[in-house]
């Protein structure tokens, strides 16, 4: 296999002059050495980047020891990152850069269920689970019946749509978290609307919960006086053939931490409504629920095809 090498520098007769590096023209400077980046895209965001970092640093006339504490930080976010652990999703969540990204590629409007942060617990390939089922498996919290419809913009039903649902359990723990004390695939699972885009499930009623805060970027939280909690909800990823995905949570009534989500993830139209079950519960294994979540998710049809990710 033959050997990468770096780009072939530019001549004295390719380049554009612009000076030595100084404090005043730095950024300028190490933009310019980017000339021959053959991918416009990646030179803008690069670019940008490096206008806003360094303009930061003057800005605050940041020291050699808090860019060394910097780096520090950074360098322990990265070595506690595993399988099953992502700090850097967890320290860009509780930036908000999560949910501002989120915000500017998920403007849908028309009244089309918002997103939300995805989060650093989803696991691909959850089991596929029959309507009705239960997707806890230890029988521990209490039951609720999670029930609904996704639509399309005109509230017409989307037949088969899939639902790849998660949560943590009653002590706020996702199963990657506690391996080999929850069941594994605990209150996760795969559902396929019927005919009528109709879908219903049991789980259990879902809690208040803190974002893993032993490592990084738990510290950096303590540092700036914030909480680490996030408000109970029920994640979700809903598509359907020739219709835009909606990755997106329902959020709990009531919960103390709707107004100040440690990730930013609240949007008012996410609150759900749980209530008593008034009718009974549909037949299925385990303890009858007497709480009901009812809620319809509206999809988008699918856009023109997205620019291609950079390369």
């Amino acid at each position: 296999m033959p050997s990468q090498t770096a780009p072939r520098p530019a001549s004295a007769a390719e380049s554009t002059p612009i000076g030595y590096f100084t404090a005043a023209n730095s950024a300028d400077v190490v933009i310019a050495r980017m000339e021959g980046c053959p991918n416009d895209r990646l030179k803008t965001i690069v670019s940008a980047l490096v206008r806003h970092l360094h303009a930061a640093i003057k800005e605050v006339e940041l020291t050699t020891e808090e860019w060394a504490a910097a780096i520090d930080f950074l360098t322990r976010t990265g070595q506690i990152c595993s399988d099953w652990r992502q700090e850097f999703i967890l320290l860009s969540d509780v930036l908000g850069a999560s949910m501002l990204v989120d915000a500017i590629n998920h403007d849908k409007g028309g009244g089309t269920t918002e997103s939300t942060v995805l989060g650093p617990f989803h696991v691909e390939n959850a089991p596929r689970r029959a309507l009705g089922d239960s997707i806890c498996l230890d029988g521990i919290g209490e039951p609720v019946l999670v029930r609904g419809r996704v639509t399309d913009e005109a509230g017409r039903p989307i037949p088969h749509a899939l639902l790849d649902v998660w949560q943590a359990n009653g002590d706020g723990f996702y199963d990657v978290q506690q391996q080999g004390l929850q069941p594994e695939m605990n209150l996760r699972g795969l559902f396929e609307a019927d005919d009528e885009g109709r879908f219903w499930f049991r789980s259990i009623v879902p809690q208040y919960y803190a974002i893993p805060h032993d490592g990084p970027v738990g510290q950096l939280l303590i540092a700036l006086g914030r909480h680490p909690y996030r408000p109970a909800h029920i994640h979700f990823i809903v598509a359907a053939d020739g219709y835009e995905p909606v990755t997106t949570h329902i959020f709990m009534p009531g919960d103390p931490y709707l107004e100040s989500d440690a990730v930013f993830g609240v949007k008012e139209s996410l609150i759900a409504t749980l209530r008593d079950l008034d009718e009974p519960a549909p037949a299925g294994a385990g303890e009858a629920p007497k709480r009901v979540v009812e809620w319809d998710f509206r999809l988008m049809r699918r856009r023109a095809t997205p620019a291609e990710p950079l390369s």
